[in-house]
């Protein structure tokens, strides 16, 4: 055991500082109410859905805590486009010469790592978005996150009523829990607004799920 914690941070402090950073908030323990957890709301738009050959363009965040978002707290960041989807574009509306700030993915990621420390990330959908993320840190030689995660379709899917006449298989949209919610769909499909639609929803799911103060990440997770 002492020789897998000593490779575990021998192993971190061979990684650049702002890794190390990010790896050293992981020893503050999560608070255990619902409350005063810091929840980190994100998501990311692609070039596509391909693993392996697309890429991040932009990441949006906001952080939901004491069970309100915090808006003052939002991230966005705009990645440099090596590879171009024109049919993409039709849905997050990123072309390639928009006249904003972009930056590589080395600095996206670590400006979204002091950004999370460690929260407990939530994303629609959130093992896509996970799984681009760890791409994209692989690729700059770096481990994978450490947050713990909750998706909101899984949650949402824990609130409905099951009956026979639930598919329990259904994948349910963004657009359709928004509306299930009367929630606006405002800059629906750009990563800032769609991680505030997500925190929308979140802050919903809480209200159904978080019965007590009592409720701990635990039972967040046991909804999941």
């Amino acid at each position: 055991m002492i020789m897998k914690w000593f490779k575990k941070n021998r192993v971190d402090e061979e990684l650049p500082y702002f890794w190390q950073n990010y790896a050293k908030s992981f020893e503050e323990k999560i608070p255990e109410k619902i409350s005063d957890i810091r929840f980190t709301v994100f998501d990311t738009e692609t070039t596509g859905f391909d693993y392996e050959e697309d890429r991040i363009l932009s990441i949006g965040a906001v952080r939901v805590e004491h069970q309100s978002i915090e808006i003052s707290d939002n991230f966005e960041v705009f990645l440099k486009q090596i590879k171009f989807n024109p049919e993409t574009v039709k849905i997050h509306g990123i072309i390639q010469n928009e006249k904003f700030e972009k930056i590589s993915e080395l600095e996206a990621l670590k400006r979204f790592l002091s950004y999370i420390q460690n929260s407990v990330l939530v994303a629609h959908h959130a093992g896509f978005d996970i799984k681009m993320l760890n791409k994209a840190l692989k690729r700059n030689s770096l481990p994978k996150l450490k947050n713990k995660v909750l998706d909101t379709s899984i949650l949402y899917k824990k609130t409905r009523i099951v009956t026979n006449l639930i598919d329990r298989d259904k994948v349910y949209t963004l657009d359709e829990i928004a509306e299930a919610y009367n929630i606006e769909l405002t800059d629906r499909h750009t990563a800032s607004g769609d991680a505030y639609i997500t925190a929308l929803i979140f802050m919903k799911l809480l209200g159904k799920i978080v019965k007590s103060e009592k409720s701990t990440l635990r039972h967040l997770q046991k909804s999941h």
